[in-house]
């Protein structure tokens, strides 16, 4: 149930969903999103669960949990929490792609005094990630995003940041990839601009042991497609006119990005969390 109203100077926002998307082949039907909830904008708490998801002989899962909480931090010194989490088990693609277990979660302290927040990943992770019943080797970076930086600055000027995404970025540019996946992994936003976005993954290795071509995050599948891993999304916007800080700052988190198009053709979004509380304090 959806708690007391904790501030009026804080409004709080965290989505989450366990599995959406749209299948087109062998037949045609949206995924609607499954175990879907959105957190009051005055916080609280609210959770919602599906079980035994099958679409057709394409997708389909045991179990799935998602969770999302908002308010006011006890401890001395912090501001306001934030936690979304989308959890999947018994995951399973057309007996291609499969895992025991896909948790995704983000947690944010958003400062009394600022706008910018702090962010933790912990608890995301992947359990017997399968391609074709080999175990895929994946390492997350879960301090990827790195400590919030000093004198409230927006994440994407940090130069510790854009220097891990840049690395990250060199490691897929020349890969034989789409034009519309290099596209996105191509360019960092400029330093200077007060809104802006940007995507990268909490991926440092993915090495499937025998199927499957790694290009950082993303491994290509022949004869199904490819699959994109932990792709995390940063935006910030709505600058303060006074300090040009970015007073919104939004963060969702894609465990699993799936995109097939041989035995079957379709998109989908496996672990799906978005924070993106409106800290109100900083002038």
């Amino acid at each position: 149930m959806p708690g007391d109203k904790p501030h009026p100077e804080h409004e709080y926002h965290a989505e989450a969903h366990a599995l959406s998307g749209h299948l087109h082949h062998p037949v045609e039907q949206p995924i609607k999103p499954q175990a879907f909830v959105r957190l009051e904008k005055y916080g609280g708490y609210l959770s919602e669960r599906a079980r035994d998801y099958r679409l057709e002989g394409v997708f389909s899962f045991r179990h799935s949990y998602t969770q999302v909480a908002g308010n006011r931090d006890q401890k001395k010194d912090h501001g306001f929490n934030t936690l979304a989490t989308a959890v999947i088990e018994g995951f399973n693609v057309l007996d291609v792609v499969t895992a025991d277990r896909i948790v995704s979660q983000i947690s944010t302290d958003h400062p009394l005094v600022g706008y910018v927040p702090t962010v933790t990943f912990l608890g995301t992770r992947f359990e017997n990630l399968r391609i074709a019943g080999k175990e895929v080797d994946v390492d997350l970076d879960l301090d990827f995003l790195g400590p919030k930086p000093t004198k409230d600055a927006p994440y994407l000027k940090d130069a510790g940041f854009r220097a891990r995404v840049e690395k990250q970025y060199a490691g897929i540019r020349g890969q034989n990839l789409p034009p519309a996946i290099l596209g996105r992994y191509n360019q960092l936003p400029s330093d200077s601009k007060p809104e802006a976005s940007l995507e990268c993954s909490l991926v440092s290795k993915a090495e499937p042991s025998r199927f499957g071509r790694p290009c950082g995050h993303v491994i290509e599948i022949p004869g199904f497609g490819r699959i994109l891993l932990a792709v995390l999304r940063i935006e910030h916007w709505d600058p303060n006119k006074k300090t040009g800080i970015p007073m919104r700052t939004k963060i969702s988190l894609t465990m699993l990005e799936i995109e097939m198009g041989c035995i079957g053709h379709g998109n989908a979004a496996a672990g799906n969390t978005i924070v993106n509380g409106a800290g109100k304090g900083g002038g």
